[in-house]
């Protein structure tokens, strides 16, 4: 259903393109006047997919600090891997951040495809303007969190869940899994609703496409190529830092790690579901690869589900061509916080389905930078085609960090199975 979902908005976005440049070419007043009720729809459907963002994210946040730390309780194996999971995410945000800001410099976007985009969305956009790091740093820790979440203060809400998640792995159990529970479902709850949104989405892209063909005509689909290009581009690269890792630490298994690997890849690379390629990544791991049982065991489970190496890459690179599209320089103080932000929703946004997880992943990155989301929509459209990369990278990842960590192998009573 997601495939043919993302299809239908692909084709939603073409056909919006062309039909709003056939009205800018040729429509007359009363089309336009049509053309302008369609945007509105436009403008009602972002607004309903917005709603969801602060429980959302707040409520992910909360369940995934607890997943962590009950993950990395359950013994040395796990803590050893949550530790590595955590490097390499790291090393993840940073490269997206610098790898993007580099090809920008190297193929900077039109303007006026940028403005043409940008000015489909104008009306519900908000620039904000970078503060000076002594006027930054108090902001961090949100004086009313209610106040917070009505102004979508995402870094002060992501800020606070995280403090409230840790706050909640210090509670006795009973309490601990009452409360973590309750997050759970209001999370699945908001995916519900998100979910509902996103059926909608055909209708959505198509009326917000048709305000970009309506202002620039087919101006703005050479910007949409050159996002699909560069986004697709960063992301494919950091599928080479596990490579790295295996060269680093296991030199002598690095041609069975590349024969091992290459099917699972094959499989992520159709599926675009980390989960889908579990039975095939312990199956290589264990008999391929010769990782203990008990170790694949415990590391591949956990890696599918609170690992995802080109999450804050892509979305990172995402939200940086964004500020670009806006014409947006954020300061250092907001590119760090972007940088934190990104490490801690990737892991708590594991599972979503794919248009949720974008929009949830990458909103709370952009508000961190000064840069409207609501362009976000549009980019929702394309993410078909990076998002395939997203998994071939995450599913390298969880290979290599198992076959790095194969001498760690768990007492009988902490294994997972």
């Amino acid at each position: 259903m997601i495939k043919s979902l993302s299809l239908f908005v692909l084709g939603a976005l073409v056909a919006g393109l062309v039909t709003g440049s056939a009205l800018f070419a040729y429509g007359g007043p009363a089309a336009l006047r049509a053309a302008e009720v369609v945007e509105a729809l436009g403008a009602l459907w972002l607004n309903a997919l917005r709603m969801t963002i602060v429980l959302l994210v707040f409520s992910l946040l909360v369940t995934g600090v607890a997943s962590a730390a009950d993950a990395a309780a359950t013994g040395r194996l796990a803590a050893r891997a949550f530790a590595l999971f955590a490097i390499m995410l790291v090393i993840g945000a940073l490269f997206g951040l610098f790898a993007m800001s580099g090809l920008i410099a190297l193929w900077p976007v039109d303007p006026q495809g940028a403005a043409a985009m940008t000015a489909a969305v104008e009306g519900q956009s908000t620039v904000q303007v970078p503060p000076g790091f002594a006027a930054w740093l108090p902001t961090l820790a949100p004086s009313n969190p209610i106040r917070a979440a009505a102004e979508d203060a995402i870094l002060q809400i992501v800020v606070f869940g995280l403090i409230f998640g840790f706050a909640l792995t210090r509670l006795p159990q009973a309490q601990r899994g009452l409360l973590t529970q309750v997050f759970r479902a209001l999370a699945e709850t908001m995916i519900v609703i998100v979910r509902w949104v996103l059926l909608a989405a055909p209708v959505g892209v198509f009326a917000l496409a048709l305000g970009i063909g309506l202002r620039a005509g087919l101006g703005a689909a050479g910007v949409l190529a050159q996002y699909v290009v560069m986004v697709t581009s960063v992301t494919a690269a950091i599928a080479l830092l596990p490579y790295g890792l295996i060269l680093l630490t296991r030199r002598s298994r690095f041609a069975d790690f590349i024969r091992a690997t290459a099917p699972v890849q094959a499989l992520a690379f159709s599926t675009q579901s980390s989960l889908a390629c579990l039975p095939v990544m312990l199956e290589k791991a264990q008999d391929d690869l010769r990782v203990p049982p008990r170790v694949a065991g415990v590391v591949l489970p956990l890696a599918v589900a609170i690992f995802r190496l080109s999450s804050p890459v892509a979305n990172l690179a995402v939200a940086v061509f964004v500020a670009h599209l806006y014409g947006l320089s954020p300061s250092f103080a907001q590119f760090a916080a972007a940088v934190a932000v990104a490490f801690v929703i990737s892991i708590g946004t594991v599972g979503l389905p794919g248009q949720a997880s974008f929009f949830a992943s990458i909103a709370p990155i952009c508000v961190a930078l000064g840069v409207p989301v609501e362009i976000l929509a549009v980019l929702l459209a394309v993410e078909v085609i990076p998002d395939i990369f997203r998994t071939v990278g995450n599913v390298t990842a969880d290979m290599a960090v198992t076959v790095v960590l194969e001498d760690e192998a768990p007492e009988p009573a902490t294994a997972l199975g």
